[in-house]
């Protein structure tokens, strides 16, 4: 077998909170996080030489070194026995948009090129990898319901409750993200300072009443600065909070990508095609997260 196939599924914060920043000058973040069924989409063929090729929707978008890149650089760097090759890119996710797709896809490089060698798969430090790629890779190494403190590192995996199921509605404004996005963001946001270390433990989610609550009562505390640096987010969260059985809408990771939450399928569905409708600029997806 030459060719190894593996998704790439958006990341949505569900909670986000910003502790401080700490003495270092990183922020020390505390973060609910689950994973669409919706996403991007990598191959490996390790029967090519070393590359990288990409397609779908926001292929073209991606200008210059990108993640993808990084990560097969770095494997090659870390052992020359490693089977490598091209890894073809379906991208399916907006650019810079909050919902971890360069860190997704480098995460898919690692679990392809993991199933790709496994008889060198013990040599690896994974995780350390993945920490090295970016604070979103180790999360995304999970892709599941999880809980996610420090700068993104650690990760606690959690267990939906039986038949729990979550269904959103996803929208992006696809409008140019201004360079350095993220960083402005966090200067926006003047975090209160912070000693190293921090977070919360992971909460306990024993029921879908539970779960709903802590999706709830949280939020995410980069919204307002986010807002001020593109103020499509607010009009984002107005018309997703608007429509019918919303159970509440809010920004994902440092935007500009948003979500509103459904208690079905068929609710989302509904929802979807009326946002987007009303939106035909947007980028509106219905997924399904856990």
């Amino acid at each position: 077998m030459t060719t190894f196939v593996e998704k790439a599924p958006a990341k949505i914060n569900l909670t986000l909170e910003v502790l401080g920043q700490r003495t270092d000058g990183y922020h020390e973040l505390q973060s609910l996080v689950a994973f669409a069924d919706v996403g991007d989409v990598l191959t490996l063929d390790i029967s090519m030489p070393l590359g990288v090729t990409t397609s779908g929707p926001f292929g073209a978008s991606i200008a210059g070194a990108n993640l993808v890149e990084t990560a097969l650089r770095m494997l090659a760097d870390a052992n020359s026995r490693l089977r490598l090759g091209v890894v073809h890119l379906e991208k399916n996710l907006p650019i810079a948009a909050g919902i971890g797709g360069g860190s997704a896809d480098a995460a898919a490089v690692l679990k392809l090129v993991r199933r790709a060698n496994p008889e060198l798969a013990s040599d690896f430090d994974w995780h350390g990898i993945a920490k090295r790629l970016g604070a979103d890779v180790p999360v995304c190494m999970e892709s599941r319901l999880s809980w996610m403190t420090g700068l993104g590192e650690k990760v606690a995996p959690l267990k939906l409750p039986q038949k729990t199921s979550l269904y959103a509605v996803i929208a992006n404004p696809l409008q140019s993200v201004p360079p350095g996005k993220t960083a402005q963001v966090f200067r926006a946001l003047r975090a209160a300072h912070l000693p190293m270390g921090g977070g919360a433990l992971p909460p306990n989610v024993r029921s879908d009443r539970e779960l709903a609550q802590i999706m709830a009562s949280g939020r995410n505390a980069l919204q307002r600065a986010a807002a001020e640096v593109m103020p499509a987010i607010s009009t984002m969260l107005n018309d997703l909070g608007s429509l019918p059985g919303a159970r509440f809408a809010r920004m994902s990771g440092s935007g500009p990508t948003c979500f509103a939450i459904f208690e079905t399928a068929n609710a989302a569905e509904t929802a979807r095609a009326k946002l987007a409708a009303a939106r035909p600029g947007w980028w509106v997806v219905k997924a399904k997260l856990g």
